[in-house]
């Protein structure tokens, strides 16, 4: 089992995006606890005003949303009750378990997931310190969870499954879309460390997905709007874009640009480590193409954009295994476009000459020809031309036409 915890100043949204999914089939309300109704009799607001009436008695935190999300193994068959069971047994395990908060039953992903709605603001006003919960209780009470209902343990299914199913490429007309960029945005936005929106974008690109602030004197740039695309197979932008702010955790360019500055330290562990991957890839001279699939073949994604005339003008690396993202001139000077286009073009000419092909000589001279056979037999120029029982026909091109000359004035 998997779990996550996003913390959250919005009650309304976090409730808003299960009850969305309820009401488009994809989700199911199956357990509650803390409220005073049957799941079956409350409404939207029985459910919201419960939560907000405990966080109107903290008015001074304004982070008083837990919205926690329990993943399972693919092929694992959990039933509602036993749902309900690991809901209840992890929100003690917290320290949730007085708190109220409702389960929902996702249907939207391969594997069997929930999703559980709260607030940190006790009913004395208290606030429940959410600062490294998931590594603290959270990670405690996640193995005590696998080990009483028999669970597949997280270690097995958190990086190769779950993260394959969250980070699955969009495909335009064949899955919801929006669901699709969501699932990309979300999983991106939460796990790799870029500093800019085009660093960003070459990692949501791998997934058919795009993040656009519009045209540069458009209304919506000057706002700062920020809308996600999907892709289609020629990297075309394809049906109707989603607005930043209706994607759970709202991935705005505001807080977007807040979570640059925080990457651009995080990032930094992996630099050195990426560059000597780079490094070794660049012992071997190779063409782009070979470099780009030598890298591919580490686990990192090189983007090379060139212009018209095919020289280089940008270069970005986008490594898969530690989820950091450096343009080439971040990474440094000899990774930056201008010294890869100069690499790339050294590449090409070292690889003709090497595989030069000398220029056939197709005849010799006559000359050239018998000096050759002379030395071989070990005579020399005048003792073949005193011979007397030579044959004219091995004789140097010009003397064969003396001789023929001599004999006609003898005739003569």
């Amino acid at each position: 089992m998997v779990a996550k915890i996003i913390s959250g100043k919005s009650l309304t949204g976090a409730l808003n995006y299960n009850e969305k999914k309820v009401m488009n089939g994809k989700a199911e309300l199956i357990w509650q606890s803390g409220f005073h109704k049957d799941i079956r009799q409350m409404n939207f607001y029985d459910k919201l005003l419960r939560l907000q009436d405990l966080a109107s008695r903290n008015e001074r935190t304004k982070t008083n949303t837990v919205h926690i999300s329990l993943n399972f193994a693919i092929g694992e068959k959990l039933y509602q009750e036993k749902l309900n069971e690991i809901a209840d047994t992890y929100m003690e395990g917290i320290g949730f378990r007085n708190q109220p908060y409702l389960v929902y039953l996702h249907k939207d992903a391969g594997h069997p997931h929930v999703h559980i709605v709260s607030t940190n603001i006790m009913a004395s006003g208290e606030r429940i310190s959410l600062h490294n919960l998931g590594r603290t209780k959270s990670e405690e009470a996640r193995k005590n969870v696998e080990v009483k209902f028999d669970l597949v343990p997280a270690v097995k299914t958190e990086d190769k499954k779950l993260d394959t199913i969250s980070m699955a490429k969009v495909d335009y007309g064949k899955v919801d879309t929006k669901r699709a960029i969501s699932n990309v945005v979300r999983a991106v936005v939460e796990q790799y460390k870029f500093t800019s929106l085009p660093e960003l974008n070459a990692v949501l690109n791998k997934y058919n997905v795009m993040a656009d602030r519009g045209a540069k004197d458009s209304r919506m740039f000057i706002k700062n709007a920020l809308i996600y695309w999907a892709l289609d197979k020629e990297g075309e932008k394809v049906g109707v874009p989603i607005k930043a702010s209706s994607i759970y955790g709202s991935p705005t360019l505001k807080k977007l640009e807040v979570k640059f500055d925080l990457n651009y330290t995080k990032r930094m562990q992996h630099r050195a480590q990426l560059k000597q991957t780079v490094d070794s890839v660049m012992k071997v001279r190779s063409s782009s193409i070979g470099f780009i699939q030598a890298l591919n073949s580490k686990g990192i994604d090189v983007i090379l954009r060139s212009n018209e005339q095919g020289r280089l003008y940008g270069v970005t690396f986008v490594d898969h295994l530690t989820k950091v993202v450096f343009n080439g001139s971040a990474l440094g000077k000899p990774y930056s476009a201008n010294a890869l286009n100069d690499w790339f073009i050294k590449s090409h000419t070292d690889h003709k000459k090497a595989h030069a092909t000398p220029r056939p000589i197709s005849q010799f001279n006559n000359t050239t020809a018998f000096n050759q056979r002379e030395i071989s037999s070990g005579r020399t120029l005048i003792d073949q031309i005193l011979d007397p029982q030579q044959d004219e026909s091995t004789l140097p091109l010009g003397m064969e036409q003396n001789n023929r000359k001599k004999k006609r004035k003898k005739n003569i």
